[in-house]
């Protein structure tokens, strides 16, 4: 059951509302049980990029430590050399830092700690709570039971202490090979907990790790190696998603033993599942691996550093985070609210531009060839401080093509033959004609305008259309990406490689205002009527790259009105 929000009255006209872990926390500081400490972490493994899931997990950590002048640290959990990369360390520590958090000292890892964690690994063969055992993966797993079977014991479980001390050095030496050997906690085969069926603690792999090299043979699991982590760094609460619940007995029993008298607690929370999105780093490295997509920061992965590079910035970022709040029972969020959420953070911040995504060249016939003229437009109608700008105005223009219908539906109120149409900023224009090619594509308009319109000369004569519009001789050639959802709508998530949409991106040849040379990647704007886009980094001087953030339509703003 979810865990609602608990009023604390701080004063008798002041309610502060807070999650079920800040409860905790509090508590215990009330309790006096970490001496008023609160020092959290941001624990993830560096087997790939981090997404939007993650985001999550850094805003409450860090917020937390934030929120209670306590510590976070950054801990990298690098116990598994097969999968791992510097290339992963490097590009979390460049998300957590973009989100604009800071943690306490200096990166630390799980690798730093492998001495110590070898050494209590040895003192609990000692106290007669692990041992070395020769069955296979297949075979633990076979033996481990079910539900409503109890594990039957390892033939190996009561070896001696001398004999597992020699057993498990000989793991470090690498002596044996991978598989062959693994050291397990000695619990209870009959735990109602399958957890506490003498999970393992260390693995034989021989390969090299990204920091120690060949130096180790072994590596702690998870279960193992994150206690200790916390238990070293001396964290107080340990925050983590709702799959380790169940880990939580093996998590205490692992410190047990431990000298310290002061042990972290764990708290679990519900992980972030968000709509038309794949929330997993297997599942997006298959994704990278098959070439479907450019790479793990390609605009339409979760990624944090793939939705940076699409244009999100970390203040929308962090707002999506603190809207969906903190439960204790999975759920799923409507991706339209991290699209409401950066429509919300660039509404009055971006620049209006007038750029045309699809063009099709108008021509005004009773304009003067060869003259053109400077027409002042505001750039952003919701925000007066940023003032407005002029574009040039001429003979030759663009329009979108889905501005011009040649035979309108009903309430087509753009740009048809023998209708008339406001230009942004400048005149009104008619249709006359239009030229087609021999495929019947229309290639030109041909178009009179009224030069008693200009906007702002007093024209009271009103239209219903307003179209944007870039001068032809000046405009800026743009490519245009234009992203959709990775998964088909139909998908369910589960053949996510056959699901996957190949019509998720889109590249239009567009034409931008003269501005638009002006800009370097990460810029970003409102391009009017079309949607927020962001300067690629693929753009160079020659060659402008722009992509699609988000489109203008707030479904989610919408759902909440009614």
């Amino acid at each position: 059951m979810e865990h609602k929000d608990i009023e604390q009255t701080v004063a008798p006209e002041e309610v502060v509302s807070v999650n079920f872990i800040e409860a905790e926390i509090n508590k215990d500081n009330e309790e006096g049980v970490y001496g008023g400490r609160v020092h959290t972490r941001f624990p993830p493994e560096p087997n790939g990029y981090l997404h939007i899931g993650h985001a999550k997990s850094i805003c409450l950590n860090f917020g937390l430590g934030e929120e209670y002048k306590g510590l976070t640290n950054l801990r990298f959990d690098d116990t598994n050399p097969e999968k791992e990369d510097v290339e992963y360390v490097n590009s979390i520590k460049e998300d957590v830092e973009w989100l604009g958090f800071h943690w306490d000292g200096d990166v630390r890892y799980a690798s730093d700690y492998f001495g110590k964690m070898y050494d209590y690994a040895k003192k609990l063969i000692t106290l007669g709570k692990a041992y070395v055992d020769d069955q296979t993966a297949e075979e633990i797993r076979q033996t481990r039971g079910d539900f409503s079977t109890p594990g039957t014991n390892s033939p190996y479980r009561d070896r001696s202490v001398e004999e597992n001390l020699k057993l498990f050095e000989e793991m470090k030496d690498g002596k044996y090979k991978d598989g062959e050997k693994v050291l397990r906690a000695k619990i209870d085969m009959a735990d109602p907990n399958i957890v506490m069926r003498d999970p393992v603690l260390y693995r034989i792999v021989n390969a090299a790790h990204h920091r120690t090299g060949s130096e180790w043979s072994i590596y702690p699991m998870y279960d193992f190696a994150h206690p200790i982590e916390d238990a070293i760094e001396r964290i107080t609460h340990s925050v983590c998603t709702l799959e380790f619940e169940v880990h939580r007995p093996l998590y205490n029993w692992v410190l047990e033993d431990w000298e310290d008298t002061e042990k972290p607690r764990q708290i679990e929370f519900a992980r972030l599942n968000v709509t038309k999105m794949v929330m997993s780093k297997r599942k997006l490295r298959a994704l990278v691996e098959a070439g479907l997509v450019s790479g793990w920061d390609d605009p339409r992965m979760p990624t944090i550093s793939g939705l940076r590079r699409r244009g999100y910035t970390p203040e929308a970022i962090r707002d999506f985070c603190d809207r969906i709040g903190v439960a204790k029972a999975d759920s799923t969020v409507d991706i339209a609210l991290l699209e409401f959420c950066i429509r919300e953070d660039l509404k009055l911040k971006a620049p209006r531009p007038m750029v045309v995504i699809d063009p099709v060249k108008v021509i005004i016939d009773n304009y003067p060839e060869g003259q053109t003229e400077p027409c002042v437009v505001e750039n952003n109608p919701e925000n007066e401080e940023l003032g407005s700008r002029e574009v040039i105005f001429g003979r030759e223009i663009y329009i979108e093509r889905a501005d011009f219908m040649e035979e309108p539906v009903k309430k087509f109120f753009r740009l048809a033959p023998g209708k008339e149409v406001r230009l942004k900023g400048a005149y009104f224009i008619t249709c006359q004609s239009v030229v087609k090619d021999e495929n019947g594509t229309i290639t030109e308009i041909h178009c009179t305008y009224d030069p008693e319109t200009k906007s702002g000369s007093g024209c009271t004569r009103k239209v219903k259309g307003t179209l944007h519009w870039v001068e032809a001789s000046t405009a800026v050639d743009i490519e245009t990406r234009l992203y959709d959802y990775l998964l088909k709508e139909e998908s369910d998530g589960k053949d996510f490689l056959g699901d996957f949409n190949h019509e998720s991106l889109q590249v239009m040849h567009s034409k931008g205002e003269a501005s638009i040379a002006n800009t370097v990647a990460g810029d970003r704007f409102q391009f009017l009527r079309q949607g927020y886009f962001v300067i690629d980094k693929d753009s160079t001087a020659d060659h402008i790259v722009v992509n699609r953030i988000v489109g203008l339509r707030d479904t989610w703003a919408k759902q909440q009105k009614k």
